[in-house]
C-alpha cells in the first residue's frame, strides 16, 4: 500500500513537472483555437480535431485565421447568404467558382496590411502561398479524408487544386541581400542600445505619460532589446524564459525550442549585465516574485505581475527601433537576423551559427552569411581599381 501510495506521489510530481515544462505560449495558442474554433463552420472543427495529433496548435491558429479572412470575403462578396462564418454550409465550397478563388488570391496580393499606424505593405509571396497551403489543406481533408453518412466524402470537387503557388524567384544571395538591408550593419546594433540607453527618454515630453512608463520600464526593455541582440533567440523563446533559466556565473541561458527541444547557448557578457540590471528592480517595480519558475520578462496589471506576451515584446521593438531609425520599424526576427550576421562576421562558422541559432538547414544559416556574395563585391572593388590605375 505503501509503495503504491509512493509511486503514486512520484506520479503526480511528474505530471506537476511535465505540465510545468509545457510553453506558456503554446497554452495561449491551444486557447486560443480552442475560441477561434467556436466561431468556424463545424467542418472546420473536425478539419482541426483530425490534425492536432500531427501538427503544433499555433500552425493550426495560423490557418484559422487564413480561413476566417476567407470566409469573411466569401461573405462580404456575396457568394454565401450566411452573415455568420459558423454558418457557411459546405456547398459554398463544394461549388465555389475557379474564377471567385483566383479572386480572393488577387485580393490578398492587392490589400495594403498595416505595419503601424504610418506604415503598410504589401503581402510578401510567401505570405499569399501559406495561405493557398491552408485552403489547399482543409479542401483536400473535406474531399479525401471525410466520409458522410453513405461512406463518401463531403464533396469531390476540390477548386483549390486549380490554383497555381507563387514561385518566388529568388536566389539565396537576393534573399541574402534584402535581409541585409533591414537589420543594424556594422555597429548600428551598439548605437541603437546607447540611444535607447542614453537619448529616447530626452526626445520625450516632460511629465508624459510615455516619460513615466518609459521610466519605470527602461531596465527591462532594456534587457530584452540586449538580449535579441547578444543571443540571436527568437521572440518566443525570451518571452518564455523563467529565472531558473538564467546562469550568470557561465552567461548562459536554457531555452525551448521549436518543437519543444530544450538547448543551452552562450550569451554576450554584456547582455547579461543588462538582464541582472532588471533582476535588482523587478520584484519592487512589477510587484513580481523571485521564484524559479517565475516568468523573467513581467509588466504589471492591476497591481500583479504577468508575462510580457509575444505581441508586447514585438511592439516594444518597434517603438524604439522606428525611434532609432526615423519611422522604419524592426521586429524582434531582425534583431536576431542581425546578432546573426555578426556572429558570422565574427567567426565564419556556419555550424556554430546553426547551432546558436537553433538552425538544422545550413541553406537557412547561410541567409546570414551569404559568403559567396562578399567575395563578389571585394572582386568588384579589385575589378575597380583596376580602372583608377
Amino acid at each position: 500500500m505503501i509503495s503504491g501510495t509512493l509511486q503514486m506521489g512520484s506520479f503526480i510530481f511528474l505530471a506537476e513537472v511535465i505540465y510545468m515544462a509545457i510553453s506558456r505560449q503554446h497554452m495561449i495558442h491551444e486557447k486560443k483555437l480552442e475560441e477561434m474554433v467556436k466561431l468556424m463552420p463545424h467542418y472546420v472543427g473536425e478539419y482541426v480535431d483530425d490534425k492536432l495529433d500531427n501538427r503544433s496548435s499555433s500552425t493550426l491558429l495560423n490557418y484559422l485565421h487564413d480561413y476566417r479572412i476567407f470566409f469573411e470575403w466569401l461573405i462580404r462578396e456575396g457568394i454565401t447568404d450566411s452573415v455568420q462564418i459558423r454558418d457557411i454550409p459546405l456547398s459554398v465550397l463544394e461549388n465555389l467558382k475557379l474564377d471567385d478563388a483566383k479572386n480572393f488570391f488577387k485580393y490578398l496580393q492587392r490589400r495594403e496590411i498595416p505595419i503601424n499606424k504610418n506604415e503598410t505593405k504589401k503581402p510578401e509571396k510567401v505570405s499569399i502561398n501559406r495561405k493557398i497551403s491552408s485552403l489547399r489543406s482543409l479542401f483536400k481533408y473535406l474531399t479525401t479524408q471525410t466520409e458522410n453518412e453513405e461512406g463518401e466524402p463531403y464533396f469531390y470537387r476540390n477548386v483549390m487544386l486549380k490554383i497555381e503557388v507563387n514561385k518566388v524567384k529568388e536566389t539565396l544571395g537576393a534573399r541574402a541581400s534584402k535581409i541585409s538591408s533591414k537589420i543594424f550593419q556594422n555597429d548600428e546594433d551598439v548605437s541603437f542600445l546607447d540611444f535607447v540607453q542614453n537619448i529616447y527618454e530626452t526626445e520625450l515630453p516632460e511629465d508624459s505619460r510615455k516619460k513615466a512608463y518609459f521610466k519605470r520600464d527602461k531596465e527591462r526593455d532594456i534587457a530584452i532589446l540586449s538580449l535579441f541582440l547578444g543571443s540571436g533567440i527568437r521572440v518566443n523563446e525570451l518571452s518564455n524564459l523563467r529565472l531558473r533559466d538564467l546562469d550568470f556565473q557561465e552567461n548562459t541561458i536554457n531555452i525551448i525550442r521549436k518543437g519543444g527541444k530544450q538547448d543551452t547557448i552562450p550569451v554576450v557578457p554584456e547582455s547579461m549585465e543588462d538582464v541582472k540590471n532588471l533582476l535588482k528592480i523587478r520584484a519592487e517595480r512589477y510587484n513580481a516574485s523571485n521564484e524559479d519558475y517565475d516568468y523573467v520578462f513581467v509588466n504589471k496589471k492591476k497591481n500583479v505581475a504577468v508575462p510580457l506576451s509575444n505581441r508586447a515584446i514585438g511592439d516594444l521593438v518597434k517603438k524604439y527601433t522606428k525611434a532609432f531609425k526615423s519611422n522604419k520599424s524592426m521586429s524582434p526576427h531582425k534583431l536576431r537576423h542581425t546578432y546573426g550576421t555578426n556572429l558570422w562576421e565574427e567567426t565564419g562558422d556556419i555550424h556554430l551559427l546553426m547551432r546558436q541559432l537553433g538552425h538544422s538547414s545550413t541553406s537557412t544559416a547561410a541567409l546570414y552569411s551569404n559568403p559567396d556574395q562578399e567575395k563578389a563585391k571585394q572582386a568588384a572593388k579589385q575589378l575597380g581599381r583596376r580602372r583608377t590605375k
